[in-house]
C-alpha cells in the first residue's frame, strides 16, 4: 500500500465508523419513539373508547378534556421517571445534552397538563353540579363526593414545588442538597397520582382492560426505576468494590480523586465519559454527583477532578482515603466515537477541561486544544495538558482573560477562533465547559463554518 493510500484510509476511517454508529443510533431512536408514541396513541384510544368523544353539554366537554389531560399528564410523568432512571441504553442513544433537553420539556409539558386537568375538572364539574367555582373546589376536596381528591391535591402541590425549583434563578439560590431532595418528591407525587387515577378514574373504574393497561405502565416504570437506580448500582458496587485510593490537591479549590477497584477493565469506560458518584461517608452517602473522568481509564483505577463550586464539592478534599464509592455509568457520548474528520479541535472552559484532558490521551493526528479560563489560577491540570500536547504533537493554546475586560471581549469569537485555528471549519470540534460558555462558544464555532454534525458538546454543570 502506498503512503497516499494509507493516509486516505486513515482519513476516511473516522467518518465510516461514525456513520455506522449514527445508523445504529437512528434505528434505536426509532424504536424508542415507536414505543412512546404508541403508548400515547393507546391512551387516547382508551379515552375515546370510554365514551368521551360524544359529550352532550358544555360540562361534559370540559370534563372530557380534563380526563384526557389528566391521563396524558400521568403518562408523561411516568416518562419523566424513566428519563431520571439513567438507562444506559437510552443515554448511549441520545446523549446527556439531548436527554437534559427532553427532561426539561417533558417536565414542563407534564406540569402544564396537570394544571389544565385541574382547571377543566373544576370548571366542568361546577357546570354539571350547578355550583360556583369556589363551592365546587371545596366540595371536591372536602365534600367526600370525589374520592382521592386530597391525595391529588397534595400531588399537584409537589409537582408545583419541583417545577419551581427547576428554574435556574431559583436553583442558584438553593443549596444543591435542597434542590436534589425536592426533586425526589416527584416520585411521591406520581405515587399519589396512582391513588387518584386508578381507583377513581371514570374510564378505569368502568373498564378493567384500561385499568390493567395503566397498572402495567406503572409496574413497568417502577421496575425500570428499581432496576437501574437501586439494583444496578448495588450490583456494580459489589462487583467492583470501588474505594478512594488517593486524594491530590491540584490547585486552589481543586482536587483529584483516584479510585481503585476490582475488574475495572470490564466497565469499558472511555475517555470523555462520566459517572454518577456517591461517596459513602457520613453526611455524603445519599448525595450523587456527576463527574467526568479526568484521565483515560487504565483498567486499574479511575480518576476524577473536582472544583469547589459549592459547600458539598468544596469538601471533597477531606474525603478519607479508603472511603467506599458507589458509581453509576459510564455515561456520555463525548468520545472519539463521534469523530468524523481527521482534524480535531478540543475547546475546554474551566473545570470542563477534565474530559478534554482524558480525550487527549486517546486522540491522535492533527489535534488543536484551546483552554479557556478567566485567570491563570483557573487553569486546572495545565501541566498535564502541556505534557500530553508535547508527547503527541498537539497544538495547545491557553486563552486567559475576563470577558468583562475590554481587551478580552473578543476571546473565542469567530474571528479569534480563525486566528488561532485557521482551518477550524475543516475540523471536528469537541466543546466542554459551563453552560453559559458553551452556548456562547458554540454560536461562534458555527459562525466559522463548522456544520452542527461536526460539533460535539458536553455542558459541564453540577
Amino acid at each position: 500500500m502506498s503512503e497516499a493510500s494509507f493516509l486516505a484510509d486513515r482519513a476516511s476511517a473516522p467518518a465510516a465508523g461514525a456513520s455506522a454508529r449514527a445508523l445504529r443510533r437512528g434505528m434505536g431512536l426509532t424504536v424508542v419513539w415507536v414505543v412512546v408514541l404508541g403508548n400515547a396513541a393507546g391512551i387516547v384510544w382508551l379515552w375515546a373508547h370510554g365514551g368521551n368523544v360524544h359529550p352532550k353539554t358544555t360540562g361534559d366537554v370540559l370534563t372530557s378534556i380534563a380526563r384526557i389531560t389528566g391521563l396524558l399528564s400521568a403518562y408523561m410523568a411516568l416518562i419523566q421517571v424513566v428519563l431520571l432512571a439513567r438507562l444506559p441504553v437510552l443515554e448511549r442513544l441520545v446523549g446527556l445534552d439531548r436527554l437534559t433537553v427532553w427532561h426539561r420539556w417533558n417536565g414542563h409539558a407534564t406540569f402544564d397538563l396537570v394544571i389544565a386537568h385541574v382547571i377543566f375538572s373544576v370548571w366542568g364539574y361546577a357546570l354539571l353540579d350547578h355550583y360556583p367555582l369556589g363551592k365546587e373546589i371545596s366540595t371536591m376536596i372536602g365534600g367526600g363526593i370525589y374520592p382521592g381528591m386530597i391525595t391529588a391535591t397534595v400531588g399537584t402541590g409537589l409537582f408545583v414545588a419541583v417545577v419551581g425549583t427547576s428554574y435556574v434563578i431559583v436553583r442558584r439560590r438553593l443549596r444543591y442538597e435542597w434542590w436534589y431532595a425536592v426533586h425526589v418528591l416527584v416520585y411521591a407525587a406520581i405515587a399519589l397520582a396512582w391513588f387518584h387515577q386508578i381507583p377513581t378514574g371514570n374510564e378505569l373504574v368502568l373498564d378493567t382492560t384500561a385499568a390493567d393497561y395503566w397498572r402495567a405502565l406503572y409496574a413497568a416504570t417502577l421496575a425500570v426505576l428499581v432496576g437501574f437506580r437501586l439494583v444496578a448500582p448495588a450490583v456494580f458496587a459489589a462487583r467492583h468494590r470501588l474505594r478512594v485510593a488517593e486524594v491530590v490537591e491540584e490547585g486552589p479549590g481543586v482536587v483529584s480523586l483516584r479510585i481503585e477497584g476490582r475488574r475495572l477493565d470490564a466497565i469499558r469506560a472511555r475517555p470523555g465519559q462520566f459517572f454518577v458518584w456517591r461517596f459513602l461517608t457520613r453526611g455524603r452517602w445519599w448525595k450523587a454527583h456527576p463527574f467526568s473522568l479526568s484521565a483515560a481509564p487504565d483498567g486499574r483505577s479511575l480518576r476524577i477532578t473536582v472544583k469547589a463550586l459549592g459547600d458539598d464539592t468544596g469538601a471533597f478534599g477531606s474525603i478519607p482515603v479508603g472511603t467506599r464509592v458507589v458509581a453509576e455509568g459510564p455515561f456520555g457520548l463525548f468520545t472519539t466515537d463521534r469523530r468524523r474528520r481527521d482534524k480535531v479541535l478540543l475547546i475546554a472552559g474551566g473545570i470542563g477541561v477534565t474530559p478534554v484532558r482524558a480525550l487527549m490521551e486517546e486522540l491522535r493526528g492533527d489535534v488543536t486544544v484551546l483552554y479557556r479560563a478567566v485567570a491563570e489560577r483557573d487553569l486546572v491540570l495545565g501541566d498535564e495538558l502541556a505534557e500530553l500536547a508535547g508527547r503527541h504533537g498537539f497544538a495547545l493554546h491557553r486563552v486567559v482573560g475576563d470577558h468583562r475586560d475590554e481587551d478580552a471581549r473578543d476571546l473565542l469569537t469567530a474571528p479569534h477562533l480563525r486566528k488561532l485555528v485557521p482551518d477550524v471549519a475543516e475540523r471536528d470540534v469537541y466543546l466542554c465547559g459551563p453552560p453559559g460558555l458553551v452556548d456562547l462558544v458554540l454560536r461562534e464555532v458555527r459562525r466559522t463554518g463548522v456544520p452542527r454534525r461536526h460539533v460535539h458538546v458536553e455542558r459541564f454543570a453540577l
